[in-house]
């Protein structure tokens, strides 16, 4: 007859007890790149208008240069 030896196994903290926040931490960082990639896209676009097209919608050249007015036309 074999005698077999049970080794008890210690309990190691499961993967499953870190993915919400880890995943809370992706999304978040997910959607602060998307963010970021609108506000570019956004002013690229009024980078390319012509002065008087900034004028229709009530902006100047400067404006459009700086941070303090972000336009979305999402």
């Amino acid at each position: 007859m074999r005698s077999s030896s049970f080794i008890p196994s210690r309990r190691l903290p499961s993967s499953h007890a870190m993915q919400p926040w880890l995943l809370a931490i992706l999304v978040a960082a997910a959607r602060w790149m998307a963010r970021k990639m609108a506000e570019r896209r956004n002013r690229n676009a009024l980078l390319e208008l012509s002065d008087g097209q900034l004028k229709d919608i009530g902006l100047s050249r400067g404006q459009t240069e700086s941070d303090v007015h972000v336009y979305s036309r999402y």
